[in-house]
């Protein structure tokens, strides 16, 4: 299992696991984290999963799709440089210990 640490914007953190193969957003909608809202279900034709990974993280990580990036655009929030969609963040090992910044608003 993976262990996540979801930090909201007030800094209240949740903690989950979650298994290997599935999308970020996927497993913080099972574990009913607030702050994910993912409108569209995970298929790339909305924002309203939006994080913000720290840079150690993100270096784990395939770089953002050009169809991610600009679909980012769209996020309620503003954009940082760590900023992700979290349907497009397939949980591996290696991201056990993820701590995951949630935006003020997903919408």
């Amino acid at each position: 299992m993976i262990t996540i640490r979801f930090v909201n914007a007030n800094q209240t953190e949740r903690t989950i696991s979650a298994a290997p193969g599935q999308s970020l957003m996927k497993a913080a909608v099972d574990a009913n984290v607030q702050g994910i809202e993912a409108d569209c279900g995970g298929t790339l034709t909305c924002a309203t999963c939006h994080v913000v990974l720290p840079p150690e993280w993100l270096a784990r990580l395939p770089a953002a799709t050009p169809d991610e990036s600009d679909m980012l655009d769209f996020a309620a929030s503003p954009v940082q440089p760590g900023s992700r969609l979290s349907c497009q963040v397939q949980l591996t090992p290696e991201l056990d210990g993820l701590v995951v910044q949630l935006p003020p608003s997903q919408h």
